[in-house]
C-alpha cells in the first residue's frame, strides 16, 4: 500500500509540473458546459475552472481523498485512450481540457468544422461521415457525457443567430442519436451567437469557419463512481 501511495504521489507531482509549464505557453481559453446549466471557462491546462463552486466538486485535486486522486488518474487514462480513438477519424481534432470537477475532458472538432451554409442548419455530407465515425466511438463508451455547442458568424441579428446556432447543435445531436448514441448521454445542447469566433469575421473564409458545432466529451457520474470503485 505504501508503494502505491508513493507511485501516486510521484505521478501527481510530475503531472502538476508538466501541466503548470504548459499553461505558461498555452493561455488559450475555451468554454465548456458543466453538469448544471452554467458555463464554466476553462483552459486546457487549468485545474481550477473560473466560476466553479468548490463545494460541488465531485472529484479531483480539490479533494483530500487518495481514492478520488487515484480515480482522477483512472479517468485521465480513459480520456487519453478515447482521444486516441477520436483522432483516427479523418479530419478530427481533439483538445484536452478540464471540466468543472477538475477531470480531464475532450473538445472534438473537425476540419470540416461541422460547417453550415449561411443561414442553414443542415449537415453537409462530409460532416455526416465524420459524425458516423464519432458515433461509433460514443456508442462503445456509454459512460461518457456529451455537450454540444453551436456557433454562428457575425452576420445578421444576434437573437436570430443564437437561435440558428442552437438549431445547428440540435442537428448534430439528432444525427448522433440516429446513429444509436443514447439520448441520455446528451446532457446539453447549446446555441451561442458570434461571441466566440475562431477566425476573423471580416472575411468570408473566417465566417465560414465560425459557423460550426463543437462536441465536448466528459466523465459521467457513472464513470466517476466506477473509477472510485477501482481506486479503492
Amino acid at each position: 500500500m505504501e508503494k502505491r501511495y508513493c507511485l501516486i504521489a510521484g505521478l501527481l507531482i510530475f503531472t502538476f509540473v508538466i501541466h503548470g509549464c504548459r499553461s505558461l505557453s498555452n493561455p488559450s481559453r475555451v468554454e465548456m458546459p458543466d453538469s448544471g446549466s452554467r458555463t464554466v471557462v476553462v483552459s486546457p491546462w487549468v485545474r481550477q475552472p473560473v466560476g466553479m463552486d468548490k463545494t460541488k466538486s465531485i472529484i479531483g485535486f480539490g479533494t483530500d481523498s487518495i481514492v478520488d486522486v487515484y480515480a482522477e488518474i483512472i479517468i485521465g487514462r480513459k480520456m487519453n485512450k478515447l482521444a486516441a480513438q477520436v483522432a483516427t477519424i479523418e479530419g478530427a481534432r481533439v483538445d484536452t481540457m478540464r471540466d468543472a470537477s477538475h477531470l480531464k475532458a475532450l473538445l472534438v472538432t473537425f476540419d470540416s468544422g461541422i460547417l453550415f451554409p449561411i443561414g442553414e442548419s443542415t449537415l453537409n455530407s462530409k460532416s455526416k461521415t465524420a459524425l458516423v465515425n464519432l458515433a461509433e466511438i460514443l456508442v462503445s463508451n456509454p459512460t461518457l457525457d456529451i455537450s454540444i455547442t453551436g456557433h454562428t458568424d457575425s452576420q445578421g441579428i444576434i437573437a436570430v443567430n443564437q437561435k440558428l446556432s442552437k438549431a445547428r447543435a440540435q442537428s448534430v445531436a439528432d444525427f448522433l442519436q440516429s446513429q444509436s448514441v443514447a439520448a441520455s448521454q446528451l446532457k446539453e445542447i447549446i446555441g451561442k451567437d458570434s461571441s466566440a469566433p475562431l477566425r476573423d469575421n471580416n472575411t468570408s473564409i473566417g465566417r465560414a469557419v465560425n459557423r460550426r458545432v463543437e462536441v465536448y466529451l466528459y466523465a459521467s457520474k457513472q464513470m466517476i463512481e466506477e473509477a472510485q470503485q477501482l481506486a479503492k
